[in-house]
């Protein structure tokens, strides 16, 4: 058997693809290495994770950072993924004249409740080629955190993978300090 030829989509291909209606309006989908990829859909333990962390890196972080939520960040000419959270420098325009690029990135969020594998995976290895210095994955079932850190082309060299109990700060925020807990639903729920 010999490997197939495909054809790689680009992000101005795939925006364009956007604009002229190609997806339905509820398709969720992103652009991964130049393939479309789908996307989970969103569990209610998902959502909750979401919406704590932005409130929690809101409140700790103010006026120093945008916070955006499952909006598109342009990797490179191949990659444009909707991450759960992405921790950006404030633009007067809110991004309106383009998506975030590496350099404008202070941290990656995921939140895994059915995409672990995914997140730890494939995309993890797309955000480290890209120079994302600060990528996390928030397992809301294990109730862990997956710091990754050190990018290269080869992918992450530095994991760690955090307990609830354990405090974090992004890289860029070191005197924002914050218990993974208070990412997770309350235990005493």
């Amino acid at each position: 058997m010999t490997l197939l030829d495909i054809r790689l989509l680009t992000v101005q291909e795939y925006d364009r693809m956007t604009e002229i209606g190609i997806f339905d309006e509820d398709e969720r989908v992103e652009l991964l290495a130049g393939q479309i990829v789908k996307m989970a859909a969103k569990g209610t333990a998902h959502g909750a994770a979401v919406k704590r962390t932005e409130k929690l890196l809101e409140n700790r972080l103010g006026e120093r950072v945008l916070v955006r939520l499952q909006d598109p960040v342009r990797l490179d000419n191949y990659s444009e993924p909707e991450p759960d959270i992405s921790v950006v420098i404030p633009d007067p325009l809110y991004y309106e004249d383009h998506h975030p690029i590496p350099s404008e990135i202070y941290l990656i969020i995921e939140v895994a409740d059915t995409t672990l594998r995914t997140d730890c995976g494939i995309k993890a290895k797309i955000y480290a080629e890209s120079g994302i210095s600060d990528y996390w994955v928030l397992d809301v079932n294990n109730r862990q955190l997956h710091v990754f850190r050190e990018p290269s082309q080869d992918g992450y060299q530095s994991l760690v993978m955090l307990g609830d109990d354990a405090s974090i700060s992004p890289l860029q925020f070191p005197d924002c300090c914050f218990f993974v807990s208070e990412m997770l639903r309350p235990l005493s729920y």
